[in-house]
């Protein structure tokens, strides 16, 4: 994996600021017991402190680094004339990745920036990071819902997403993404969803619209937001018809009027 160059920020700061003040109470509280000569409760206080530091370390990593290794490795089977779509693309950090793997398609990224889902996000950051990763002329940022593309029926070739259905409060909200993310989706096209809940979900909705081609697998620990209980799965799944190549043009990326 090449070295990022641009400004992605962490996944949901508040719970890794949680993770470290919880770590700093429980240290504070292990300080007390041992100046009052109660060892036990000490030696439980310092335990539960470093398990926080730990889970806190992971997270570091998974945003920093980790997150990066996993979707190179899921990028990689791309052959570098499709045209791709990121939902929820956020500052770009798949959108940019994929990109950089395009040398003949091109990377389109949506999202509505909405800033208390992720604070930093932007659509001038996920810009910038374009340049900054030399991969500018390649992507294209449009915004939208996620649950309502503004794109064309089969318009993309491969379609992404990391993090983001999920933030969609409701069900009904998130079937219809998904649903949607099938609709762009050529014949023959790969669908690939890390998130760290409701991929059976995800699962089942493509199953109700014919898609016989899906599995669901764990990411492994690069993907832990402070460890396997908050681990992130990965739903992989190919839409119907068409060959099983990840590659071929898309038709027009743009919904019709009306």
């Amino acid at each position: 994996m090449s070295k990022r160059h641009g400004s992605y920020g962490f996944d949901a700061p508040w719970a890794l600021l949680g993770l470290v003040l919880g770590a700093v109470a429980l240290l504070g509280l292990a300080a007390v017991s041992f100046a009052l000569g109660i060892v036990a409760a000490g030696l439980a206080f310092l335990g539960g402190a470093l398990y926080t530091l730990a889970s806190a370390a992971s997270y570091v990593y998974t945003t920093r680094r980790g997150r990066f290794a996993v979707w190179a490795q899921e990028l990689a089977r791309l052959r570098g004339d499709e045209r791709l779509l990121d939902l929820g693309c956020g500052t770009g950090a798949v959108l940019l990745l994929a990109a950089e793997r395009l040398d003949l398609g091109r990377a389109t990224g949506v999202d509505r920036w909405r800033a208390q889902h992720q604070p930093g996000d932007s659509e001038p950051v996920a810009r910038a990071n374009a340049v900054a990763e030399g991969v500018s002329e390649r992507v294209e940022l449009v915004a939208g819902d996620l649950r309502d593309l503004p794109f064309g029926d089969e318009a993309f070739d491969v379609v992404v997403s990391s993090q983001a259905v999920h933030k969609i409060p409701e069900a009904e909200g998130r079937d219809k993404a998904v649903s949607e993310a099938y609709r762009v989706l050529r014949p023959g096209g790969l669908m690939l969803i890390a998130d760290f809940q409701h991929t059976p979900d995800y699962e089942e909705t493509l199953r109700g619209l014919g898609v016989v081609d899906v599995r669901r697998r764990d990411a492994g620990w690069r993907f832990w937001y402070g460890g396997p209980w908050s681990g992130t799965g990965i739903l992989e799944a190919r839409k119907p018809g068409g060959g099983s190549a990840v590659a071929g043009a898309g038709t027009e990326a743009v919904k019709p009027a009306g």
